[in-house]
């Protein structure tokens, strides 16, 4: 956000050759940062792998290097490690939450969706589990299961932007529209300012060709205050649309 101010004031000022100057920098100086950060975590995998092998089981230590694992994104290895935990901890709630997350990202949706049903045998109100099984449901064909999932994380939540707006996408997908527009709209009342939930509805009510509804709903959101700007792509899309 402050890079993005800095550069449109360098714009203003200095012409749009120097703000593309600064923004080359800023990319620069981000990608080392990132690079810098990378092998820290490297620097302490090679540590952690170190006292492992000098060390009886500990726990702790799997738990941390599948930790550095999942930070690197190395996501095979982190579901190894997590395994390794299990073998010796069968309920161990990290290594159960944190598989599952690993195990979504390989796109191995049959082993997140065990350990996300074990996790929530022992935390059943945990939201953010709830939210990555419906998910894992859904990738799996199981819109039915993940949408009753999705329910009861609302009943669970009502005040949750996201849960509504996780039904809200389930449902859109199951051409459940009317339904879809009232949690877009539920999503919307609860975070006024996000403008992704204002564009997920404009989208689903000019696909059902409902023109003046969106214009309506485009106005609105730019009257509690979202900036018209980052709407702008859709009022032109609203233009076009007959």
């Amino acid at each position: 956000m402050l890079a993005g101010l800095l550069v449109a004031t360098l714009s203003q000022l200095t012409g749009q050759a120097q703000a593309q100057t600064y923004q080359q920098g800023l990319e620069l100086t981000t990608k080392r940062t990132q690079e810098l950060t990378n092998q820290q975590w490297r620097d302490s995998l090679t540590v952690l792998n170190q006292q492992i092998a000098t060390q009886p089981w500990s726990t702790d230590l799997h738990l941390r290097k599948a930790a550095v694992n999942l930070e690197l994104q190395q996501w095979q290895y982190a579901i190894e490690e997590y395994g390794l935990v299990l073998q010796h901890q069968l309920h161990n709630p990290a290594a159960l939450f944190y598989r599952a997350y690993a195990a979504t990202h390989m796109r191995y949706y049959d082993v997140a969706r065990r350990d996300y049903e074990a996790f929530l045998s022992l935390f059943p109100t945990h939201m953010e589990a709830r939210l990555s099984y419906a998910y894992v449901l859904q990738q799996l064909g199981h819109n039915i299961e993940a949408l009753d999932e999705l329910n009861a994380v609302v009943e669970m939540k009502p005040d949750s932007a996201v849960a509504y707006a996780s039904r809200a996408a389930l449902e859109r997908e199951m051409k459940q529209y009317e339904a879809a527009l009232y949690d877009w709209q539920q999503a919307a009342r609860l975070d006024s300012k996000n403008a992704d939930y204002v564009a997920s509805q404009v989208d689903l009510l000019l696909f059902l060709k409902r023109r003046q509804e969106a214009l309506r709903v485009l106005d609105a959101a730019v009257q509690r205050g979202i900036p018209q700007g980052l709407l702008h792509q859709w009022y032109e899309r609203c233009r076009r649309t007959k």
